[in-house]
């Protein structure tokens, strides 16, 4: 279609050409037609050299228009969930695609899933990281499971930090990671050339080295979706090894109804306050409260019965006295979780600040985007809507790079190495 639009474009350049070359022959006398008839071809000859411009250009904007979309193809082919034989080479197609575009192609990638951002986005340095694939493991392996994130920066941060933590905790044990999204492993892998393991290669990894005792370790919040899956993997490889012990999530058993709570979740509501409060410059979250500031911590939400932990995360701020702490989840489940019902829950404690920060181990896409964002619909653009606040910020960190978060990860670790032993 582009290409026939120019061409009309070109067809109505010429016919302007020649139609000015005949208004010169109408003008003269008899004595002037052969300067007429000089006009006339220069006026062709202009006009057929804007008809070539013309192609030339729907032509070259074509070619970028195919090399654009061949990439968001590849893009889009590795933007799936199961890993298959052509995964490795997918990868390196999509990044080579992708390389060889120039920068107005680039911006012109578009696919169900792709756009620039998918390898033009900076992220930090995947340098910085350490995809803990390696193998000699030993007798003993500490695997920690995480769901991913393509941000490289978070990557080391959080997730990174939490394995280096179990790992100065364990020195006996060797620790290896393993990633529960494709998609993501599949992103890093094609742009950065980091190799992350899922969980059958990693159980796989395992089973060829001689690992006996596995511990693993997950990085999820909650007992929910991504925490059964996990479990359901690692269950089809038990008879592989001579024991193997799952450890808690991040905050322990889910409780009855909103109103139980255990140590876990109390000791990270108290951590993640902490952090956020020194942040944000006071000396404590009284102090912010009497400052007007309220905190917002913005969590994944789900629709697995483990949802209540929400609930019951803003019980445990509640009993730990932080009544200017509020949760919030991007998927508004539970419903009083929305971000609609936050902004009102706020707005009606009488606070006029307020600052976001994700409920989350990693500070990757939900909280470069939905939470921090500029689209309209992101937590930040909405409680400025809002128009009720004096100020709204937002701290964009993971819960994984807060030492006392890390502390917590590797009790629960222990906790199920002990129980290897009796």
């Amino acid at each position: 279609m582009r290409r026939i639009t120019y061409r009309k474009a070109a067809a109505v350049a010429m016919a302007a050409a020649l139609s000015a070359a005949l208004l010169v022959g109408c003008g003269s006398t008899a004595a002037s037609t052969d300067s007429a008839a000089e006009s006339t071809v220069a006026g062709e000859s202009v006009a057929e050299s804007t008809a070539e411009d013309a192609e030339k250009t729907a032509d070259e904007g074509d070619a970028d228009e195919v090399a654009a979309k061949n990439c968001a193809d590849l893009i889009d082919a590795i933007y799936v969930q199961e890993r298959s034989a052509d995964t490795d080479a997918q990868c390196e197609a999509a990044k080579a695609a992708w390389d060889a575009l120039t920068d107005t192609q680039k911006e012109l990638v578009e696919g169900e899933n792709a756009d620039p951002d998918y390898f033009g986005r900076d992220t930090g340095d995947a340098g910085k990281d350490d995809p803990r694939n390696a193998d000699d493991i030993g007798e003993n392996e500490l695997l920690v499971v995480s769901f991913g994130t393509s941000f490289n920066g978070s990557r080391a941060a959080d997730i990174k930090g939490i394995e280096d933590a179990l790992q100065a905790a364990y020195p006996d044990w060797s620790v290896r990671r393993a990633f529960t999204a494709q998609i993501i492993i599949n992103h890093v892998q094609a742009r950065d050339g980091e190799k992350i393991d899922n969980m059958d290669q990693a159980l796989e990894r395992a089973v060829a080295n001689g690992v006996k005792n596995l511990v693993v370790q997950p990085t999820h919040l909650m007992h929910g979706a991504e925490y059964d899956e996990m479990c359901e993997a690692v269950e089809q490889y038990r008879d592989k090894f001579d024991s193997v012990a799952i450890a808690e999530p991040l905050l322990g058993e889910v409780g009855e109804d909103a109103t139980v709570i255990n140590a876990d979740k109390e000791a990270v509501a108290a951590a993640i306050t902490a952090e956020a409060v020194k942040t944000a410059g006071y000396d404590d979250a009284a102090a912010a409260a009497a400052d007007g500031t309220a905190f917002v911590f913005m969590g994944h939400g789900t629709s697995h019965t483990a949802k209540v932990s929400y609930s019951q995360m803003q019980t445990a701020m509640q009993t730990l006295g932080y009544d200017n702490v509020f949760i919030g989840t991007v998927e508004g489940e539970p419903e009083d979780t929305a971000c609609d019902a936050v902004i009102e829950k706020v707005k009606e404690a009488g606070y006029t600040k307020v600052i976001l920060r994700p409920l989350m181990v990693v500070a990757g896409d939900h909280a470069n985007n939905d939470m921090a964002g500029a689209e309209d619909d992101s937590w930040l653009s909405q409680f400025n809507a809002a128009d009720c606040f004096e100020s709204v910020d937002t701290q964009i960190a993971g819960l994984g790079e807060i030492g006392d978060i890390q502390q917590l990860y590797v009790d629960h670790a222990g906790a199920a190495i002990d129980s290897l032993n009796g």
